[in-house]
């Protein structure tokens, strides 16, 4: 199996160019990979200890899922139909680039989409006007990194994949060329 680096810079790139791509810049490519996971809801009932428990278990168990260390987004204002008061963590957001992107995007296509349960391929509404894919997964434990035994918190989490393509059906041809399971 080639890693997923490799296999932009040998077979995608030259798929394009076949398809009419004159110049190597203007082929469309992966620029960033965000892990986001908001868990205001959780913590929002809780006295301050109980919040710093779940933060740090999200934070421990994001950082084992993607390889590097998220930041943690506090609450910009209160809001009191949510329990939410100003200055309270709510969410954590890793931002993957270069190699770190392309070891979770090989893990995540290669272990985690074929582990999930009734999966049968990414839609392709997913894709948005841009060419950004957006995955939303319900549950933490679907990553092999986590040991359902051992989880004291369980909570969903969206995988972002940005590119620089210009249009849905650009980004949708890259992320089949790149090995994307879509229905």
């Amino acid at each position: 199996m080639i890693p997923l680096k490799q296999k932009y810079q040998k077979e995608v790139i030259q798929a394009f160019l076949k398809q009419g791509y004159k110049n190597v810049m203007a082929i469309p490519k992966i620029v960033k990979v965000s892990v986001n996971s908001c868990y205001g809801k959780e913590g929002a009932s809780k006295t301050g200890a109980e919040r710093g428990k779940i933060t740090n278990n999200i934070v421990a168990d994001l950082t084992a899922i993607t390889g590097q260390k998220p930041k943690v987004v506090k609450s910009k204002k209160s809001i009191s139909g949510f329990k939410l008061r100003q200055g309270i963590d709510v969410a954590a957001v890793c931002t993957l680039r270069k190699d770190k992107m392309y070891d979770f995007l090989d893990k995540l296509i290669n272990l985690t989409l074929p582990r999930l349960r009734d999966f049968q391929g990414l839609k392709s509404k997913s894709i948005d006007k841009k060419g950004n894919l957006s995955i939303g997964f319900k549950e933490n434990v679907a990553f092999s990194e986590i040991v359902i035994e051992k989880e004291k918190t369980i909570f969903g989490l969206q995988v972002t994949v940005t590119t620089n393509a210009k249009n849905q059906e650009e980004g949708l041809k890259l992320f089949k060329l790149m090995g994307f399971p879509f229905k």
